[in-house]
């Protein structure tokens, strides 16, 4: 594929930016898809509601994040933190909620307290991504697919009330019988999840597909090896509060987790953050991830413009 700057930068000219972004919109969008990534800057936002703002006058109204993976918490109405983890850990490059039936098209990340050092939102092609891969290994899960597993313990992690937005089990099987989730209690209040998806997708009006998916994000090697090992050794392998698997359950090889990280990471750029950027990313085009990082860091986040895709139109 022909690169193409990742993400594409606009700059203030003065006008304000949701102005701007009505009077360009259609131009904006399809720089997105085309990009993958268009990062605002200079430009006065206006704190949080201002952010609201840009959101809705380029996708729309902002969603609320549900079947969740990582800990957030709520700004203001659906603008989250971005993941709240410690600042010394890395985030793996990954395209938000690809282990969920349905997921965003669109992700806004805005820097409200830009980091004294590091701390940028890594990204990487998803096109380009794909090709990096070996074709005998992308035909491997294209054949198999892919499959997490996630287990909620009791007073460890991100409990499954959070995740799911609800204590009630009816709903929540429910939602797991609507959306391909098979749903386990285990115990007095664990629970675990299995999903089988697909490792490969088309975005809605392109025939070039993508590497789209968190087998890599959520298996266990992707962890600090120190990480790693204190969640062998607690739960199991079988207890583990995430891992990934061939769809079939089989185990994916360890060479094969190291080519997938080794293809993210070729595909990768990174930018240092400014107080108010606001970086739009395509979902379908481009991962992100999250530098460690010291200082301040306030990173606010939306998703917008809900997708579910039928697997037989996508290809």
């Amino acid at each position: 594929m022909t690169a193409t700057p990742l993400p594409l930068t606009i700059k203030s000219d003065g006008t304000p930016i949701t102005e701007l972004i009505a009077s360009r919109r259609a131009e904006f969008r399809a720089a997105l898809v085309e990009h993958g990534a268009v990062l605002f800057r200079g430009f006065e936002v206006g704190g949080v509601d201002g952010f609201d703002q840009v959101v809705r006058a380029l996708s729309g109204a902002p969603l609320t994040y549900t079947e969740r993976s990582s800990p957030r918490s709520t700004i203001k109405g659906q603008v989250y933190t971005s993941t709240d983890y410690p600042p010394d850990e890395e985030i793996f490059l990954h395209n938000e909620n690809s282990y969920q039936a349905a997921w965003p098209l669109t992700l806004y990340f805005y820097c409200i307290t830009p980091p004294t050092t590091l701390g940028a939102t890594p990204l990487a092609d998803v096109r380009r991504v794909y090709e990096e891969i070996d074709p005998a290994v992308r035909e491997e899960f294209a054949r198999r697919r892919w499959m997490v597993v996630r287990n909620f313990h009791p007073d460890f992690g991100t409990p499954w009330q959070h995740v799911f937005n609800t204590d009630d089990r009816d709903e929540i099987e429910a939602y797991g019988e609507k959306n391909g989730i098979r749903i386990d209690w285990i115990g007095k209040n664990g629970m675990r999840t299995t999903s089988v998806r697909d490792a490969i997708h088309y975005r809605p009006g392109s025939d070039v597909p993508r590497w789209f998916n968190h087998a890599t994000f959520f298996h266990v090697s992707t962890l600090a090896k120190d990480l790693q090992e204190g969640l062998l050794a607690m739960f199991g392998e079988e207890g583990l509060p995430t891992n990934t698997y061939y769809g079939d359950g089989g185990q994916i090889p360890a060479d094969v987790m190291d080519h997938l990280r080794s293809a993210y990471r070729a595909a990768s750029t990174r930018f240092d953050y400014h107080r108010d950027d606001v970086l739009v990313v395509d979902n379908m085009t481009a991962a992100h991830a999250r530098e460690p990082f010291t200082g301040p860091r306030k990173i606010a986040v939306a998703m917008a413009e809900p997708y579910t895709p039928n697997t037989q139109q996508e290809k």
